[in-house]
């Protein structure tokens, strides 16, 4: 397995410190090669797309930018990604992997509600072949856990090299285990305090609403639904979708709960686990006795 992470960190620097009017066309050529290899057609614009994602703002001058842009230099981020993601592929060495995988690093808005407040200052995404794509605002509770995210995203990345993910099939199952999966599998390799915060914000009864819904829904296919039931009621807003009455990121901390009764019903590892399709992981949590399936 080869990483390339690609130093976007000295790029964004250099556009932000160039003139604003040459900025997008800046962010769109560093953009370009990542969203070319996406499975789906790119709808929008890549820097609307990009602002209404959470990435720093191509049109505004914020001194901000460049002031964490020098912290995450200085700290090496782009290095603690490849290493930490080094790490992670020899953990996960039994299964099948790319021979070589790509990482983009944006810079987030710290002025983004969502980014800020619901993400808590940053996100990945696996799912486009071959690259992992990482936004995040540097801030001191988020910068050490940029390389975990990374492991994250990767983890989503070897999963469905193994386990096949197609946007019209896959399950609300599936969508949320493999969060719980990705997540478990930090927390093996780097600890409980590698972990992103998104599978602890929501606990009690807010926890056991969406559980309800989560699991009387587990088998319903198709991404346009999925996405619902792991990121929750804000992010559909945010992008135009149909609200499910699920709390946000609530799928993280079922899908971790549901994992974590998997690893205490077959005593397995997280790494273990990650090849396995979810119908199978079902069965195995089966074993620790519960006969309720909503349960």
């Amino acid at each position: 397995m080869k990483f390339i992470v690609h130093d976007t960190v000295s790029a964004m620097a250099g556009m932000l410190k160039g003139p604003r009017e040459k900025r997008p066309d800046a962010l769109r050529e560093m953009l370009a090669p990542m969203w070319a290899a996406s499975r789906v057609p790119v709808p929008a614009d890549l820097v609307d797309m990009h602002h209404q994602a959470g990435g720093f703002r191509a049109d505004a001058d914020d001194p901000r930018y460049l002031e964490a842009l020098d912290r995450l230099a200085r700290q090496d981020v782009l290095g603690q990604i490849e290493r930490e993601l080094e790490r992670a592929s020899e953990a996960l060495g039994h299964l099948e992997q790319e021979e070589r995988i790509q990482v983009m690093f944006v810079l987030g808005d710290p002025d983004n509600d969502h980014l800020m407040r619901v993400a808590a200052g940053y996100y990945g995404m696996g799912g486009i072949p071959g690259w992992l794509y990482l936004l995040a605002w540097p801030s001191d509770e988020v910068i050490g856990r940029i390389g975990h995210l990374a492991v994250h995203e990767f983890h989503h990345a070897v999963r469905f090299t193994t386990v096949e993910w197609h946007p019209v099939e896959v399950t609300v199952g599936e969508h949320v285990i493999s969060e719980g999966l990705a997540e478990a599998f930090v927390r093996e390799l780097s600890g409980a305090e590698a972990m992103g915060p998104w599978s602890s914000m929501v606990t009690g009864e807010e926890y056991e609403r969406a559980r309800t819904k989560i699991m009387a829904d587990f088998e319903l296919a198709g991404m346009q639904h999925t996405s619902a039931y792991v990121l929750g009621d804000s992010a559909m807003r945010l992008f135009g979708q149909e609200p499910r009455g699920i709390p946000d990121m609530a799928g993280y901390s079922v899908g971790l709960s549901l994992v974590d009764e998997i690893i205490e019903a077959t005593g397995m590892t997280a790494a273990q686990l990650s090849g396995l399709p979810v119908a199978e992981l079902m069965r195995l949590r089966a074993q620790r006795g519960e006969t309720k399936p909503d349960s």
